[in-house]
């Protein structure tokens, strides 16, 4: 370990040194970005399996990915697709922070979160079993199904021998593995962790599952349309795939090795709602005590916040329970405030969705520019705040809040800030 643990923990910073992105915008970090802030739709006709029989037959696919051009062959068949799409992040978060996996491996820990792990690998491999007897299951069935693989994987594939596990809690896995790297480093465990979330749900089971809840669009004959945050016709989440990894550093550590700092974190929160299986609470109780806990965390004043890159997942009750918390704990700073659903352009990436968007929030720090809600022609009176609509604004900002909410009730928030000396 370091010099950096001298460092009491109270006065710990935890830098983002590295972004890697795969997503239905595109293969890189850069291409999600462009799309992004250019209004781009990531969202189509699936093509990764036949949805002729389902309700819904459009969703966000990482398009033109070949696992191969980051993972070798032999490895890419023992891999579920969320896995790979996790190493294919988790390479480009290191290559783009400059990080030393061989120097640093020993003491770099890896978090990915994922909801469903390799859903589609039990799926595929349930039809074999069911078809052509169990003596015709791969062997690999288990490691490529359980969702602590994604974190694996990346780090056999990076060499990395720090901690090294899966949050799962639904929706807010990506923000919550995040969230608890953080902690780690702030505390002082670790001086480095590679943190972020990967999913693939794009197999008929988690559709016609999603389906059954009533939870997804169904707008077959209008997919890009179909994820539209805030806006009074929105009619259910888009389902989609990909992944998001951070590299997190102590600062010293960072500032040592001349790193190049995109962001500061600063503030996590997370709580329960104890309310349902899959509802969130009308009052927004439970999300708003997780933001309180972000700002306790983050020492700072709600007033402070730039830009709030929301949950908006394109439901009903999501929508207007997640504007209720904002203006719960922003008060009037609520209606001056920038507020965006960028799942409006990716769909939902489900476990993958909080590491994206925190990427997106750091990404909107560096560059000064706030993605826009796309999708969004008509006002819904329950939701009355600034989503941005339609167009990206340029913008000064200095700290985002990152909002995930989960099935089950789980609520994790992030706060992140532009990086200063002071």
């Amino acid at each position: 370990m370091s010099d950096s643990n001298t460092v009491p923990a109270n006065n710990r910073r935890v830098v983002i040194t590295g972004i890697g992105m795969v997503s239905p915008l595109g293969l890189s970090t850069d291409t999600t970005w462009d799309g992004l802030i250019n209004g781009r739709n990531g969202i189509e006709n699936v093509t990764l399996f036949d949805a002729s029989n389902l309700e819904t037959r459009f969703g966000g696919e990482v398009k033109g990915f070949e696992p191969t051009d980051f993972i070798n062959r032999k490895d890419v068949r023992r891999m579920d697709r969320f896995a790979q799409l996790a190493v294919a992040a988790a390479r480009q978060a290191v290559e783009a922070a400059g990080f030393d996996c061989e120097a640093r491996g020993q003491e770099t820990g890896v978090i990915i979160g994922s909801g469903i792990g390799g859903l589609s690998t039990m799926f595929e491999q349930t039809k074999i079993f069911l078809e052509k007897g169990p003596d015709r299951i791969t062997p690999f069935l288990i490691p490529m199904m359980i969702s602590d693989m994604g974190a694996a994987q990346v780090s056999i594939a990076l060499g990395l021998k720090g901690p090294n596990f899966c949050t799962t809690s639904a929706c807010s896995s990506g923000s919550d593995a995040i969230g608890v790297a953080f902690e780690s480093i702030k505390q002082g465990r670790s001086d480095a962790m590679l943190a972020g979330g990967a999913e693939c749900g794009m197999n008929p089971l988690a559709f016609a599952a999603f389906n059954a809840l009533n939870a997804l669009s169904t707008a077959n004959d209008d997919p890009t349309h179909a994820s539209r945050p805030f806006d009074a016709g929105r009619t259910g989440f888009v389902m989609s795939e990909g992944a998001a990894v951070l590299v997190l550093e102590e600062l010293s550590v960072a500032i040592g090795r001349g790193a190049e700092i995109i962001a500061e974190v600063i503030g996590y929160g997370a709580s329960g709602d104890a309310f349902h299986i899959t509802q969130p609470i009308e009052s927004g109780e439970g999300a708003a005590r997780a933001m309180v806990m972000a700002f306790e965390r983050a020492a700072i004043e709600p007033t402070e916040i730039d830009y709030v890159n929301a949950h908006g997942t394109s439901t009903q009750l999501n929508d207007k329970m997640e504007t209720r918390a904002i203006k719960t704990v922003l008060g009037d700073h609520a209606y001056k405030v920038a507020v965006s659903s960028t799942k409006s352009m990716l769909g939902h990436l489900i476990g993958a969705a909080g590491a994206t968007e925190a990427a997106i929030c750091a990404l909107t720090i560096k560059n000064g520019i706030i993605p826009p809600t796309i999708n969004y022609t008509t006002p819904d009176p329950d939701c009355d705040l600034d989503y941005v609509p339609n167009t990206a604004r340029k913008a000064k900002v200095r700290t985002t809040l990152s909002n995930s909410f989960g099935f089950g009730g789980h609520n994790s928030v992030l706060i992140l800030r532009q990086y200063s000396e002071a």
